[in-house]
């Protein structure tokens, strides 16, 4: 009798609600999961240590990844730049510029060494519409890009699972796979606590309510 092939897949994973969601379905999926975390200077430094708190609780093999965004350009990186309070149209001053891109980039050169077989990310469009980098059609062309640069070609799938789905669905999801929201952090801010007042903030206490869960980092 054959042995049985192993799945591996490559999660990002960034300390937050929707990215442990995705390490969770991906673990129920089969797959064995290295956990890729990024250090990418960005204010809300709490958030790398939530991650590793959430690989470590998943018995994943995770690394940390330390960039730098020395340009900046995002109210994330670049503390003389504010927060914003209201939910504005257009690109947030949230966005960092291709981050998607870059996080993807390395976890496809990851994936390509350890041989594995899919990237796990956690985007979702509908709650984001303002992230470029967070719509079907961004992962379509990355898709495409991914099979002509590689020397895997198209053996790699670059799975983001949320992506049509909105908090509440992605909650209810996640609290049917066992996911440790104690653990996450989806606040923008470098406060202890989570601010109640950013987008991230906003939608997460929208996503609990909707789902009629209790948001163990709250109450």
């Amino acid at each position: 009798m054959k042995n049985k092939i192993l799945k591996t897949a490559v999660v990002l994973l960034s300390g937050g609600l929707d990215s442990a969601t995705v390490l969770y379905l991906a673990k129920a999926k089969g797959y064995k999961c290295q956990v890729l975390i990024f250090d990418y200077g960005q204010r809300h430094k709490q958030e790398v240590a939530c991650a590793v708190k959430i690989a470590r609780a998943s018995n994943c093999v995770y690394r940390i990844l330390k960039i730098a965004f020395p340009w900046k350009g995002s109210a994330l990186l670049d503390e003389k730049m504010k927060v914003p309070k209201k939910i504005t149209p257009g690109v947030p001053a949230t966005y960092v510029p291709a981050r998607n891109i870059i996080f993807l980039s390395f976890a496809l050169s990851l994936a390509e060494v350890i041989k594995a077989q899919a990237i796990f990310i956690g985007a979702h469009a509908q709650d984001y519409s303002g992230y470029p980098d967070c719509r079907e059609e961004f992962f379509e062309a990355f898709r495409k890009m991914a099979k002509v640069g590689l020397a895997t070609k198209n053996k790699i799938k670059i799975v983001a699972p949320l992506l049509n789905k909105n908090k509440s669905q992605i909650i209810r999801l996640g609290n049917k796979l066992g996911v440790p929201f104690n653990l996450t952090r989806s606040c923008y801010r470098a406060s202890v606590k989570p601010c109640q007042e950013c987008d991230s903030c906003y939608y997460r206490a929208k996503g609990f309510e909707e789902a009629g869960l209790t948001d163990p980092l709250i109450n």
